[in-house]
């Protein structure tokens, strides 16, 4: 891993997660946000709205996933890097994890903690692919999420459902470097 993501990401441990133009607009004018992980937009736009994160002096962080028009083959990994300035992906995928390292590009590993195989998956998946980072939501099991960074050589930033101060201290009280949220009166904090 680039050892600039993961100073600015454990330097800001508030990440903006963008789902829209206004949620753009309003963190790209915040001077306590460094980390926007993108959540929309389509093939067409996608481009744009990441300079608009770098020219606002941001890092961007792309979830392929959630992008309209872009595949779930490791050719839409090429894509961004190649046609956008994104500095990373974030996907649930472990293939196009596997492609963006190749291509030097930041990767988040996104999971989805319903039960307990999925926390099993975690473990087998994260030695197999080596994202740089794991993103496990929802983001209010302290407990659980707790084990997680306990058991994990890879930092762990919670997401989801993130929505005050008093979930943010429990989560990185938990181990977690960072948490993601799109509540934008988190982001000022």
């Amino acid at each position: 891993m680039d050892r600039k993501y993961y100073d600015t990401i454990e330097s800001n441990p508030v990440i903006a997660a963008i789902k829209d133009k206004d949620g753009l607009e309003k963190c790209c004018k915040s001077e306590n946000i460094k980390v926007v992980f993108i959540l929309f937009g389509d093939i067409c736009s996608i481009g744009d709205i990441v300079e608009k994160v770098k020219k606002a002096g941001m890092l961007a962080m792309v979830h392929m996933d959630l992008i309209t028009g872009l595949s779930s083959k490791e050719i839409a990994v090429d894509y961004i890097k190649n046609h956008t300035m994104a500095d990373g992906i974030i996907t649930t995928k472990p293939t196009l994890i596997r492609r963006g390292r190749e291509l030097s590009l930041c990767t988040i590993l996104r999971y989805f903690l319903i039960d307990s195989m999925a926390l099993e998956n975690i473990k087998q998946q994260q030695s197999m692919v080596r994202p740089d980072f794991i993103e496990v939501l929802p983001g209010l099991m302290p407990k659980v999420i707790g084990k997680i960074c306990k058991e994990s050589r890879t930092p762990i930033i919670a997401g989801g459902l993130i929505r005050d101060k008093e979930s943010v201290m429990a989560a990185l009280s938990a181990g977690v470097i960072a948490v993601s949220t799109t509540n934008q009166d988190v982001w000022q904090m």
